[in-house]
């Protein structure tokens, strides 16, 4: 008796779980979330139709992302009760600023914020050979190739998808980029990057050694990752200090040729005073030579002179010899 109510107690319980399988498991495939669109290739005056499946009865909202990541369209729909839906979100305008060709991405968000999306191409062509399913995302990173130590300096980043300036926080945009400093350390700029426009974004750096920068930019964006980077090299100083220093240099040098060309103008000056010099001690010179000349000259006669006095002189001293000899004579005799 009591295994028959063992018995009976498992197969109520077994019947009940079978129960709220078959109530439930409908219901668990209506709130499954769903999209499709009718073409994944879409060109001018062709219509964009949005359909899938979602929670029966329930509003559903129907966005079209441009390829910079902003609203081109818009729509909000209630799902029919057995949890289709279906509308038709735009016909493809004329090319423009405000609908250029490249990827767009349809996405459908319920009440609880479960959304899905899916990438389809606008293009000028339908041709999938020619036109391929994928985001163009491109990073420009803009750095100045010397900056100087202890000086700060900016960095300006650039995104862009499929050419537009992508339209998103850097904090989603660019959480992975970080800086490479010359110690071989990473630091992230997460914190420093600011935006200054939509896809415009700018970190400012101050450098605290000399050596090479390396800023490492990583963009993330609709599942698709692009990469840029850029290097500056830090001085002890910089450029403007440099021109500095070149102005004072050619300064320096200036001065120094003035100061060579008045010495070269000194010394040619002195070359004439001394070529002068030398002309008035040649002409010195030639009036001694000729001084000597003249007392060599006079010399020369005064020699001839007493020759010719000392000729004259000796006979007469002879005489007076003579004369004395004779009176010394005539003495000696008297006595």
């Amino acid at each position: 008796m009591i295994k028959n109510h063992q018995i009976q107690l498992k197969l109520l319980g077994i019947a009940t779980v079978f129960v709220l399988i078959v109530f439930t498991l409908p219901q668990a495939f209506a709130d499954e979330l769903t999209l499709f669109t009718n073409q994944q290739i879409y060109t001018e005056r062709h219509p964009l139709y949005v359909y899938g499946d979602a929670p029966g009865g329930q509003p559903l909202i129907v966005r079209l992302f441009a390829p910079d990541g902003s609203i081109a369209e818009f729509q909000q729909v209630t799902t029919n009760n057995d949890g289709t839906y279906g509308i038709k979100l735009l016909e493809w305008p004329s090319s423009s600023t405000s609908y250029p060709f490249g990827t767009y991405t349809v996405e459908s968000i319920t009440l609880d914020g479960t959304s899905e999306k899916i990438d389809v191409k606008f293009a000028s062509s339908t041709e999938v050979t020619q036109i391929p399913i994928e985001r163009d995302l491109n990073v420009q990173v803009f750095a100045p190739e010397i900056a100087a130590a202890h000086k700060s300096f900016r960095v300006y980043v650039q995104v862009t998808s499929d050419g537009l300036m992508v339209n998103d926080e850097a904090a989603n945009l660019l959480s992975s980029s970080h800086l490479h400093s010359p110690d071989g350390k990473v630091q992230s700029l997460i914190k420093s990057l600011n935006m200054l426009h939509e896809g415009l974004f700018f970190v400012e750096h101050t450098p605290a050694h000399e050596g090479t920068y390396i800023f490492h930019i990583v963009a993330f964006n609709q599942g698709t990752q692009s990469h840029g980077s850029a290097a500056t090299l830090v001085l002890g100083q910089d450029i403007a200090g440099l021109s500095r220093q070149v102005v004072t240099l050619n300064e320096v040098i200036t001065t120094a040729s003035d100061e060579v060309g008045t010495l070269q103008s000194e010394i040619h000056g002195f070359g004439d005073t001394f070529e002068g010099a030398s002309d008035k001690i040649r002409s010195s010179l030639d009036e001694i030579d000729t001084s000597v000349s003249s007392m060599s000259k006079a010399v020369t006669t005064i020699e001839e002179a007493s020759l010719q006095v000392n000729s004259l002189l000796f006979p007469i001293v002879a005489s007076i010899a003579v004369i004395l000899a004779l009176q010394i004579t005539i003495l000696a005799r008297r006595r």
